[in-house]
């Protein structure tokens, strides 16, 4: 958007110079005209309009269709109106039309906002209601469609190419941000965490058997391995690209407290998105089981539906004031900033918290289906 407020600018500032210009000429010749009234009331409305409009044009944000539209009609208005208006002899010798070149800001308006398409579209039906209302096709007509045509044209091109840019180079800076980042951690990560595991995984292969100290070494060894595949940047192995179903990665956090309800039929999700909803939903479940206390319930609820997959974690534990999270995120801890929101935000999702203190915490996960 940075790349194009400059532009909109110049294009309000044009339409008032255009104005200017347009009141201007017929003050110049407007005894000439056969009604000069009526030219008198439309250059009026037009005035109106374009110090109306000038704040929204020069903002691509308040510049909406309906506007251009409205302006598109104005402009039409005028070089139909200028047809009946003035001398069949004035208009046979080329006499301009009410708003002149005033037509032209609503065609680099159109291109601003939609492209050369979008352009072409408003330049063209001012060309018929100039040859259609206005002296019919002639030389000078025919000269004034072609110029408008290849000015907006050009600018709409010229904005898609911007646009085209200025994404290429946001994206970047994202991946260069996000380079450095995984530099930062990495080195913290291999100065500490990756040590720990290391040693664990060497105490618990030397004191061998499927015991617990066996397990846990062998655990750390595939945490130790996953960390240092996420610091090389590689993809995780066993990330499977086909379809999951939903319900079986959720089905394992059934048991004696926490109930899990899904649909009858398979809740089928790319095999990366439904694997990082069910971490979500398990971070989810971890935080329960620390934080709701022993006796606390919780309910797992799947929702299939058209545009998206909703997954509901509720328990019936103490819940927390509000503010609670932000104080956690300050103090370090991540889990609900990172292990959840962060994952859903990755996913173009959405990760809601509602808590009341004495009625426990539903976590709401929701997984757009459009583009996965």
């Amino acid at each position: 958007m940075s790349v194009e407020l400059p532009l909109w600018r110049a294009i309000s500032y044009f339409r008032m110079l255009a104005l200017a210009y347009a009141v201007v000429r017929y003050f110049d010749s407007y005894l000439d005209f056969r009604h000069p009234v009526s030219g008198w009331i439309y250059l009026g409305a037009l005035t109106l309009w374009t110090l109306a409009s000038t704040r929204a044009f020069a903002n691509p944000l308040r510049c909406t269709w309906a506007v251009l539209g409205f302006d598109l009609t104005m402009a039409l208005t005028g070089v139909v109106m200028s047809g009946f208006i003035d001398t069949p002899a004035r208009i046979h010798a080329g006499a301009l039309t009410l708003p002149t070149i005033w037509a032209c800001g609503t065609v680099l308006g159109f291109a601003c906002k939609g492209g050369w398409k979008a352009a072409a579209f408003a330049a063209t039906l001012i060309g018929i209601a100039n040859i259609g209302g206005h002296g019919g096709i002639s030389p000078d007509n025919l000269h004034n469609i072609v110029l408008l045509l290849m000015a907006g044209c050009a600018i709409g091109y010229v904005i898609e190419l911007a646009r085209a840019s200025e994404a290429v180079l946001t994206r970047a800076l994202q991946v260069e941000a996000a380079t450095r980042e995984r530099e930062r951690l990495s080195r913290d990560i291999h100065d500490g965490v990756l040590q720990v595991l290391a040693m664990v995984q060497r105490q618990g292969a030397a004191a061998g058997g499927p015991g617990d100290l066996g397990d846990l070494g062998r655990l750390a060894g595939k945490q130790e391995r996953a960390l240092r595949t996420l610091m090389t940047g590689a993809p995780v192995p066993a990330q499977a690209a086909a379809a999951q179903d939903l319900r079986q990665l959720l089905a394992p956090y059934a048991d004696e407290r926490i109930t899990v309800s899904a649909p009858a039929t398979p809740v089928l999700l790319a095999g990366a998105v439904a694997t990082e909803l069910a971490a979500a939903v398990g971070a989810a479940v971890d935080n329960v089981r620390k934080h709701a206390g022993p006796a606390a319930r919780a309910w797992i609820l799947i929702e299939d539906e058209p545009e998206a997959v909703t997954v509901s974690v509720r328990d019936d534990g103490p819940g927390f004031e509000a503010g609670r999270l932000g104080e956690a995120e300050r103090a370090g801890r991540l889990g609900v900033s990172q292990s959840i929101r962060g994952r859903l935000l990755d996913l173009g999702g959405s990760a809601e918290l509602y808590a009341v203190p004495g009625e426990g915490v539903e976590v709401e996960l929701r997984v757009p289906r459009e583009g996965l």
